[in-house]
C-alpha cells in the first residue's frame, strides 16, 4: 500500500514537472521571439529581392505573359466580330443555305436548277 502511495506521487510529480518545462511563459523566451520577428533585416531582404526581379529569366517571363494577354484580346475581338458577322440573315436564317443573297421561289415550271447550293428553286 505503501508502495502505491509512493509511486502515485513520483509519477504526478513527473507529470507536473513535464507539463511546466513545456510552458513557454518565460517572459525573456517571449522577448527573445519577438525581438526576432520585429526587427529583421530589412536591407538585407530588400537587396534579395531586388536582385530576383531583376533577374533575365523575370524580364522575359514578364514579356511573355504580355505577350499572352495581348493575343489574348485579339482573340476576343476577332470572336466578337465574327458573331457580329453571325447575326447577319445570310448566316442566321437558313433559307440562304449557302446564298448571298436570299433565293427567288419560282413556279414550279420555271424553277432552275442552283449551282451554289445544288437545289433546284
Amino acid at each position: 500500500m505503501m508502495m502505491r502511495l509512493l509511486l502515485v506521487i513520483c509519477l504526478l510529480t513527473l507529470v507536473s514537472l513535464a507539463a511546466s518545462a513545456q510552458d513557454s511563459r518565460n517572459p525573456a523566451v517571449k522577448k527573445k521571439k519577438l525581438d526576432y520577428m520585429v526587427t529583421p533585416d530589412y536591407a538585407k531582404w530588400a537587396s534579395v529581392r531586388k536582385a530576383f526581379y531583376e533577374h533575365p529569366y523575370n524580364k522575359y517571363y514578364d514579356r511573355l505573359v504580355e505577350e499572352y494577354y495581348k493575343r489574348k484580346e485579339e482573340v476576343i475581338k476577332k470572336n466578337q466580330k465574327l458573331a457580329k458577322k453571325l447575326e447577319k440573315p445570310q448566316y442566321s436564317d437558313p433559307s440562304y443555305f449557302g446564298h448571298k443573297h436570299k433565293p427567288k421561289k419560282r413556279p414550279v415550271g420555271k424553277r432552275k436548277y442552283c449551282k451554289e447550293c445544288g437545289i433546284v428553286h
